[in-house]
């Protein structure tokens, strides 16, 4: 039987400079904007020079420049952090926005579920197709969109349609 219980959380070894950041990235996952905060830091990222080439020796002035250069980015990824949770409040990151290129492509997106008949929704309901044709004679409509809905894995309630006898997806 497969484990559905949600992998623990990992522990990371942070630079003591990135640990506000991180905290705050944290936080905002743990509030549910992980895809958007995830689309904000992929544009922030984009917009930083990743070429820079830094000569690492190890005299004490390489790594202070080194040290002063991470402290000034930090600064700006700070600001830019907070810019993101300031968008993402304002809801400028919502599901609701224009379509964009996705961050991750193994996420897929939402198909737009069709009508179904008996035998092809009744299994998604973990019924058979004669036990849900006796529900829905059974109910009436609206007690019959909530019941599917309440049933359904995606929490979609169903409609059914005597004219093209087929159940219609409901939002």
């Amino acid at each position: 039987m497969a484990d559905d219980k949600t992998p623990p959380s990992e522990m990371i070894r942070v630079p003591t400079a990135l640990i506000p950041v991180v905290r705050e990235l944290s936080r905002l996952h743990r509030q549910g904007h992980t895809i958007a905060l995830l689309q904000g830091l992929e544009e922030l990222i984009f917009r930083f020079d990743s070429n820079t080439d830094i000569d690492i020796a190890p005299s004490t002035k390489s790594v202070l420049h080194l040290e002063k250069k991470l402290e000034t980015k930090l600064e700006v990824i700070s600001k830019h952090l907070e810019k993101l949770e300031r968008a993402i409040s304002s809801n400028r990151y919502s599901s609701q926005a224009r379509p964009r290129k996705q961050a991750h492509p193994y996420q897929q997106p939402q198909v737009e579920l069709q009508a179904l008949p008996d035998e092809n929704l009744a299994p998604r309901l973990g019924l058979t197709p004669s036990s849900l044709a006796t529900e829905r004679e059974n109910k009436s409509s609206k007690e019959f969109i909530s019941w599917t809905r309440n049933r359904d894995p995606r929490g979609i309630g169903w409609e059914w349609n005597a004219k093209d006898r087929l159940y219609h997806p409901i939002k």
